[in-house]
């Protein structure tokens, strides 16, 4: 497995898992709305995964309520089909996220796919980029349940350092914030 830059030459799987059912947010399934977004505009969505200056564009976040949207980009797993993605958020000239977003990366395994190391390994090549960009460190965030996703973080030096209230967005439910630090 290794990471790609999101192009035509693999959009017919990642479409494929989307019919399948999995969506790239792990806080709601947002699947139906990126395949209408694919089949309005392919060229658009795939230059939409490096989307480093998003000036007037936003996103909508579980609860509806709809946000600016921050630099990043999508890499896609790839093992010779669509594995699953990861992305990196940030903000320009500052480590601090905007209290909606939950963190600089995130990622998402195809179920089919799981438990063989993807998501360990997309975040291992990933922290090399966010490293490139200027961040001193990264934070992910997880559900206390998602063991699987604990031991990833960990796995490339991931270090709790608190639980937090994820906010009415995301259903004001518990999760973990875990520190990568890349200096």
């Amino acid at each position: 497995m290794h990471l790609v830059v999101p192009s035509s030459v693999q959009l017919d799987s990642y479409v494929e898992a989307l019919r399948l059912g999995w969506s790239p947010s792990t806080e709601h399934d947002i699947s139906g709305e990126v395949l209408a977004e694919i089949e309005a505009d392919a060229d658009a969505f795939l230059a939409g995964a490096d989307d480093r200056d998003p000036v007037g564009r936003t996103i909508s976040l579980p609860d509806g309520s709809v946000v600016p949207r921050i630099p990043g980009f999508v890499r896609w797993m790839w093992d010779g089909e669509f594995c699953g993605s990861i992305n990196l958020r940030w903000q320009d000239g500052t480590p601090d996220l905007p209290p909606h977003c939950l963190g600089h990366i995130g990622y998402s395994v195809v179920p089919w796919k799981q438990r063989r190391g993807y998501a360990t390994q997309a975040l291992r090549e990933m922290l090399p980029l966010a490293r490139e960009i200027g961040l001193p460190y990264v934070e992910i965030t997880t559900d206390p349940d998602n063991l699987g996703s604990q031991r990833v973080i960990e796995a490339n030096g991931g270090v709790l350092a608190q639980t937090f209230d994820k906010g009415s967005a995301y259903g004001s439910t518990e999760g973990l914030l875990y520190r990568v630090a890349l200096t």
